[in-house]
């Protein structure tokens, strides 16, 4: 375990800097998922992540002369963020290599913060590779996102927070990726309370963490595929692993079906921008993971809020799809005029708002006089759905 003497000299350090976020009940996922739910909401965070407490943490600890000659991190983003806005509070130098996929909204938020970016490798391993290499060919101090004491301590401090709040949880929900966050956390959790379970959620795209922590040895992966890049980490640390087999009860993990669904919850429900990765444990509880926890006080650690709004478009596309919200339908239909206004005029009657509609009379697999009218509309459930699919089948525009 991290000592919880060192997890609090990093709350000191952090005081004034870090937000201590909110902490609170969150009535409608509560009421889903069976048993009381808190969300500690890091997505507020001024970097927009927990990341800020660990890398504030290392840097603060540094000799002056370190300090000087400036560091570097590899970062898919959140400690990214984290280490150019500490370097800046001690006007030192960052260069942080990011992996060449890296969402410009975070890269912007780097820059920001006055940091020089490489992008550099495909993945998070080779960029902390490249920034390795590239630390120790310019004197630069390279600040690890996960595997160091100072980080991991800082990041310990989101536990003290959450029990100064709430002393009567029976558990905690934490992201899993690389480790740094759970291994400070559960050795904080476990040092003031160790009946409280510490329950570690992955992405089932990212599996080397939670493969190692069932194996209880260090597993890598081949490969890593996710929307929630945060915890994309495709090799185990043999060191946060250790903390976590010390200090954690279980890992399970959510797909990304699973994770998308949380993110268009939290976003409609508790009107909160939450990334991939800070969803994972509303997603864990959403889809009925944790059914044992029922009746009990959870909380949740939402880690963090820096969405690419790309990927948020289309999650909120296919969840209205999914939840029959919106509705795509192809037809076929003579290419003659009054043809696609009495089409339009049953969707009217039916209270179906068409908010675009294409019309192609060219495709080779239409015979000569037709065309086909894809329309996209908004609809009122699954029941409208089938009344609209019920009065075309009647007109003869689709087919039983």
């Amino acid at each position: 375990m991290i000592p919880l003497q060192k997890i609090k000299d990093a709350q000191k350090r952090i005081e004034g800097v870090a937000v201590n976020t909110p902490f609170s009940h969150a009535p409608y996922l509560s009421e889903i998922a069976g048993c009381n739910v808190y969300l500690k909401k890091e997505n507020l965070q001024i970097t927009g992540a927990f990341k800020l407490r660990g890398a504030y943490n290392k840097i603060a600890t540094l000799t002056p002369q370190q300090r000087e000659c400036g560091v570097v991190a590899a970062s898919a983003g959140n400690h990214a963020q984290g280490v150019a806005y500490s370097a800046a509070a001690f006007d030192t130098k960052a260069v942080i290599v990011m992996p060449e996929s890296t969402p410009l909204t975070k890269i912007d938020g780097v820059k920001h913060f006055g940091a020089e970016v490489i992008l550099a490798g495909a993945n998070y391993d080779e960029a902390y590779a490249y920034a390795k290499e590239y630390g120790e060919k310019n004197h630069l101090t390279f600040v690890h996102p996960f595997e160091d004491e100072e980080v991991m301590a800082g990041q310990g401090t989101v536990a003290l927070e959450i029990l100064d709040k709430c002393n009567e949880l029976d558990a905690v929900l934490i992201p899993v990726g690389g480790g740094g966050l759970i291994a400070g956390m559960a050795s904080a959790i476990k040092a003031i309370n160790p009946n409280i379970k510490v329950i570690g959620v992955s992405a089932k795209g990212a599996p080397a963490f939670k493969n190692s922590f069932d194996l209880k040895r260090a597993v890598d992966s081949t490969s890593v595929r996710t929307i929630a890049d945060g915890i994309a980490v495709r090799d185990t640390s043999s060191i946060t692993l250790g903390y976590a087999l010390e200090c954690v009860d279980e890992i399970i993990s959510v797909d990304d079906e699973e994770i998308a669904s949380a993110i268009l919850f939290l976003l409609e429900k508790q009107k909160l921008v939450v990334e991939g990765a800070g969803s994972v444990g509303v997603a864990a509880l959403l889809h009925h993971k944790l059914d044992y926890l029922k009746e009990k006080n959870v909380a949740v650690v939402l880690s963090g809020g820096n969405m690419d709004v790309t990927l948020l478009s289309v999650i909120i596309e296919k969840g209205l799809l999914k939840s029959h919200r919106k509705m795509k339908l192809t037809v076929t239909l003579v290419d003659k005029p009054g043809s696609l206004m009495r089409f339009t005029q049953i969707l009217q009657e039916l209270n179906a708002n068409i908010v675009h509609i294409s019309y192609d009379r060219t495709s080779i697999s239409l015979d000569y006089g037709d065309a086909n009218v894809t329309v996209h509309m908004e609809t009122k459930g699954k029941q409208h759905q089938e009344e609209i699919k019920k009065a075309l089948i009647k007109e003869g525009y689709l087919r039983n």
